[in-house]
């Protein structure tokens, strides 16, 4: 017999229990369902072994890691449904996340057949019914890649080629293999909720979020997201770096510093179209841009201004975290820490009233905010609205309706911006866009803030709250949106992020979410930041940036 010890209680079961046994007897308690076990701070997976005197804890699909391994699984289903039902000869194409989902095309199709669509979907339901194992084996590194090129798999053969490890984890439902990067549940019965709705060329598997784990909710898409991720997607497909296996390729062959200067220059040239619009508009005076944490929108506002300014405009960026409330008066969240992320944080009584003045031409003397202190301070930025001048505010609510309704609607200009990774790991692992944003908030916090990695991951999970909550609900709302992601960007945050995240050990929290990221940076073939432009979005998080960032 062995003993596991769950929340002090001792737990005894047969010397060849696994851990979907200790799952069942947990189940009751848990209030979803459990996917992973933590043992002794380290995930394992429900067909693995327990090992004598471990401490668990559950891990279900509304904890991070859960709806994780679930969405993932969800992904290998789709895949072996889509082989029964075309007999092996149709290949569908992960792209990104997009709503409540992720969408797929299939490749050599410019449009899904909805029939056989529902097909596929009625297949997945079936396997869901027999509860087919979900089987891993470990295969030498080699053979994936050898096994992988007979499947005409280049993008798997290409990422394995620069895998330093010796060996590659590979899972199946049935006859149907493939790689995936994490977790996996024990078997098709755990993946009971899901939908496939035909959207643009393809398709969107829908997924329950991870706050409603049991409820697949309909598909909302945000068809002006939709459009700039299928362009950058484009981009990087015409480029032949649509894969970290191909980026991987240009970084070892001398090409990355030529894709760098492209990329930069394609970047700027779309800023200066926004400003060139915005410039045909002489009402406009208020242009409000906002986006995610990391999303880069200092950098963005900086070098917005400057294409303004040679567009005949004279812009004032500021920014909207000069008008946080003194710390005291700031809300607390349900944890009862401050909640920076809710509008109410934001002195809103203030804004109105300079910025009404500043309509009126009234001079008014705007506030910097002290962190450290945690309160406004005045240095004399005096500040009167002429002919010509606009100001170029960007924070998290700058889209927010309720933040600026008292301005006229003619005389404001949205802008979203968020780091929209066109980059995949191979045809079947995305790249999640909030695992960009938070490496790049990791190297950054660390740099001007002396925030270690524990204490910006500790606090992810907060920010992401708040981004669910006030920003997202907007970015439709915009005049435009703008992708601020460099598909080289993680291969330079790399150098940076890596001894970050190392710092963090064993135990302590954040500890199995930075073990996350070094495996998914190993992918990567690092390269150094010495030809990145000083104006460049990455500059705000590695350094070196021309602008005050």
């Amino acid at each position: 017999m062995i003993t596991l010890y769950f929340n002090g209680k001792a737990l005894t079961y047969p010397e060849d229990a696994d851990y979907r046994q200790v799952a069942r007897d947990l189940a009751e308690n848990s209030g979803h369902d459990i996917v992973l076990i933590n043992e002794n701070g380290e995930l394992r997976e429900l067909f693995r072994r327990p090992r004598d005197g471990a401490d668990i804890v559950p891990v279900t699909t509304a904890d991070t890691d859960g709806h994780r391994t679930y969405q993932r699984s969800m992904n290998l289903l789709l895949y072996r449904a889509i082989d029964d039902i075309s007999g092996g000869t149709k290949q569908a194409v992960l792209h990104f996340s997009h709503g409540n989902g992720y969408y797929y095309t299939i490749c050599g199709e410019t449009e899904t057949d909805t029939g056989w669509l529902k097909r596929v979907e009625m297949r997945m339901r079936e396997l869901v019914r027999e509860g087919v194992p979900v089987a891993k084996r470990t295969v030498p590194t080699a053979d994936a890649r050898s096994l992988f090129r007979k499947r005409g798999m280049k993008d798997k053969d290409a990422l394995f080629r620069y895998r330093r490890t010796s060996s590659v984890n590979l899972y199946s439902i049935g006859d149907y293999e493939d790689y995936y990067y994490g977790f996996m549940v024990p078997d098709t019965s755990y993946l009971k909720y899901f939908r496939l709705v035909p959207y643009a060329e393809g398709f969107v598997l829908v997924t329950p979020r991870r706050s409603a784990p049991e409820e697949v909710g309909p598909f909302r898409p945000s068809e002006k997201l939709f459009r700039v991720q299928a362009e950058s997607e484009k981009w990087g497909e015409a480029m032949q770096i649509d894969t970290v296996g191909r980026l991987n390729d240009q970084i070892t062959q001398n090409d990355i510093d030529h894709t760098m200067l492209v990329e930069e220059a394609m970047q700027e040239s779309r800023i200066s179209d926004i400003a060139e619009t915005i410039a045909k508009r002489p009402d406009v005076k208020f242009v409000m841009i906002a986006g995610p944490s990391s999303s880069g929108k200092t950098t963005f506002s900086r070098r917005l201004s400057i294409q303004l300014t040679a567009h005949g405009r004279k812009p004032h960026p500021i920014s909207l975290d000069n008008y946080y409330k003194e710390r005291s008066e700031v809300p607390k969240d349900a944890d009862g820490n401050y909640d920076f992320e809710c509008l109410e944080a934001l002195d809103l009584e203030l804004f109105q009233k300079q910025m009404t003045a500043l309509l009126n031409g009234e001079q008014v003397e705007l506030p910097r905010y002290d962190f450290t202190k945690g309160g406004k301070d005045y240095r004399g930025d005096l500040l009167r609205l002429s002919s010509g001048d606009i100001l170029v505010f960007e924070g998290i609510h700058g889209l927010n309706e309720k933040l600026s309704h008292f301005i006229p609607k003619e005389q404001k200009f949205r802008i979203y911006i968020s780091a929209l990774t066109q980059l995949n790991i191979d045809a079947h692992n995305r790249i999640p866009t909030t695992d960009a944003r938070l490496i790049r908030r990791i190297v950054r916090d660390y740099r001007t803030r002396a925030t270690s990695a524990r204490e910006t991951i500790e606090m992810w999970d907060s920010v992401r709250r708040g981004e669910e909550n006030y920003i997202f609900p907007n970015q439709e709302s915009a005049d435009v949106i703008f992708n601020s992601a460099m598909t080289y960007e993680l291969s330079v945050l790399k150098v940076y992020a890596e001894p970050l995240l190392f710092q963090i050990r064993e135990r302590e929290p954040g500890y199995l979410e930075a073990k996350r990221l070094l495996k998914f940076l190993d992918y990567f073939v690092g390269i150094p930041s010495e030809n990145i432009p000083v104006n460049s979005v990455i500059r705000e998080f590695i350094g070196g940036s021309c602008f005050d960032v």
